[in-house]
């Protein structure tokens, strides 16, 4: 099989390469989520969460140095305006006299003169249920996914695209978990974008490759040169795809602030990863399983063949 790939066309050999590497990747990803996990927000993990406004703007880095000498923990604060912001803290960092002391900080500083709007306890309870929920969310949305593409596609084509799904899901989360950025309820949503982003680019090129394996002139090609060529002829339209869609979400990351950042980077990287997928999963697995043009013959019984060929 290696020395298949190694000896035929220019674009057998990426394709091969490249899912190699892919495997190469989740291996790395799944020892990372073994290793160090995620960092879960507090929509998962509980905490306080307060807001608050100032009676003029306030640079967030600023505002961020000011309050951390007046806390002791650690603590997340976002902007939401010029003068509007969350702070967030940890169920560990968020003691009583912290919160008295950056919260009387903030208030009786002349330069901010914040007032506080609210100050809520979210409990564990809660974000266990979010998760579960969630969770629920993305298993219902990956069920669906299957039963679509075993109706839509050949099975060799259908398990293409939801390998090539899985590992989009499992590169984001390993990403979250080597850099350890917080995973909160927004890059949970984000990961059931990527499901219909990678799914859509899958189906592009598994429905142009059922396409050709169907034309009858296809059949003396090798089932690696008409995947090569339906690549080719998506490719084009999956770049394009690709790329306008990764400047909207790359604008999103830089301009749109820190609550939507975790958001942005696993859209951004589940789209790239995505588009890898579709080339070096999603139309190279099917291959390896033993896709060919006979999977879409036409099969007739004796009867109906003896009446066709009758004059």
């Amino acid at each position: 099989m290696l020395n298949y790939f190694l000896k035929g066309e220019k674009g057998t050999r990426l394709r091969f390469i490249g899912m190699l590497l892919s495997a190469m990747l989740v291996l790395l990803s799944v020892f990372t989520l073994t290793q160090k996990g995620l960092n879960f927000g507090l929509d998962f993990t509980g905490g306080y969460l307060t807001e608050f406004t100032t009676s003029q703007s306030v640079e967030l880095k600023e505002l961020q140095s000011f309050i951390a000498k007046n806390h002791n923990g650690e603590f997340e604060l976002t902007a939401q305006g010029n003068s509007h912001f969350q702070l967030r803290e940890a169920p560990s960092a968020s003691t009583t006299a912290n919160s008295l002391d950056w919260q009387s900080a903030v208030t009786q500083n002349d330069d901010i003169n914040a007032q506080v709007l609210s100050s809520a306890y979210i409990g564990s309870q809660v974000g266990d249920e979010l998760f579960d929920q969630g969770c629920l969310a993305m298993f219902a949305a990956m069920i669906a996914v299957m039963i679509y593409l075993a109706v839509r596609f050949e099975w060799r084509l259908a398990v293409g695209s939801v390998v090539a799904l899985v590992h989009d899901l499992i590169l984001v989360l390993g990403l979250f978990s080597l850099l350890q950025i917080e995973f909160n309820l927004t890059v949970l949503a984000s990961l059931l974008a990527i499901i219909g982003y990678s799914l859509n680019d899958s189906i592009i090129v598994g429905d142009r490759v059922r396409e050709l394996l169907r034309v009858p002139s296809n059949n003396v090609l090798s089932p690696a040169t008409i995947i090569n060529n339906a690549i080719k002829s998506t490719l084009t339209r999956t770049l394009i795809t690709s790329g306008t869609t990764l400047a909207t979400v790359a604008s999103v990351w830089l301009l749109a602030g820190a609550p939507l950042q975790g958001f942005a980077i696993a859209l951004f990287t589940g789209i790239v990863v995505g588009t890898f997928s579709s080339i070096c999963i999603a139309a190279t697995l099917p291959e390896l399983l033993g896709l060919s043009a006979k999977n879409y013959e036409v099969k007739v019984d004796a009867h109906t063949q003896t009446l066709l060929d009758m004059p």
